[in-house]
């Protein structure tokens, strides 16, 4: 018997928290531990969202079942009702007949319709803003490590006025943008969460569009970590 593979949230929320932890061990006045913080209590609210995404929602759905069922009784009663009435079967008659039932009948399929998906669809919903959320965290992030440049370290001397202020170590803004690297790559992971609980076209597409811009931030920030080694190494 074959185990299905998943993603478990319990142990992507412990590694967030260890990465929040050893950013504010290493820079604890810095962006990216207020920026990692929020994405860990970001990860925590997921994992309740998924919870209840994974869960069937039984109120709804015996609401819904209810509805669904006064509204056939409602309509199987009209029909009863009609043909009791009907005195004269012209043609006439019957085609106004037939047509009220038609749009009785597609009035109904609507309704069906839009109770029977209204779970999934708020689901959806739930899921669609939590994605949001996540995708402004990485961009977040992205800002954080723009302006560290592994060309200027310490070049205080270099700086004008506006220029942003430069004082790690090469060794400290390799931790940083290891760090970054990091965050961006878990943002993925969690986002991944919600397509393995709901497989929706629209929840997918989203996952795999933060899947794309964090694959994209991870490169950008290892293409600064070669540079940073190269320059190390030819010291």
């Amino acid at each position: 018997m074959n185990d299905s593979i998943n993603l478990e949230p319990e142990k992507i929320i412990k590694t967030i928290d260890l990465l929040e932890k050893r950013v504010s061990d290493r820079f604890p006045d810095s962006g990216l531990r207020k920026v990692c913080f929020q994405f860990l209590h970001t990860a925590q609210k997921s994992k309740q969202n998924i919870d209840w995404i994974s869960s069937p929602n039984i109120l709804l759905r015996v609401f819904s079942y209810m509805i669904i069922l006064i509204g056939l009784g409602g309509l199987i009663y009209s029909i009863t009702y009609i043909d009791l009435q009907i005195e004269n079967t012209t043609l006439a008659n019957v085609v106004t007949i037939s047509e009220a039932i038609f749009n009785d009948i597609i009035l109904l399929g609507a309704a069906i319709f839009f109770l029977v998906s209204l779970e999934s669809r708020l689901k959806m919903k739930r899921a669609l803003k939590s994605l949001n959320e996540l995708r402004v965290i990485a961009h977040v992030i992205d800002m954080h490590q723009l302006t560290k440049d592994p060309n200027i370290t310490n070049a205080s001397e270099c700086a004008t006025e506006n220029s942003p202020k430069r004082t790690f170590t090469n060794f400290q803004l390799q931790r940083y943008l290891d760090y970054c690297s990091e965050a961006t790559a878990l943002i993925g992971k969690v986002a991944a969460l919600y397509s393995q609980s709901l497989p929706d076209e629209k929840v997918v597409r989203a996952v795999n569009e933060i899947e794309i811009l964090t694959t994209g931030l991870s490169t950008k920030i290892w293409q600064k970590l070669i540079i940073l080694n190269e320059l190390k190494t030819n010291k």
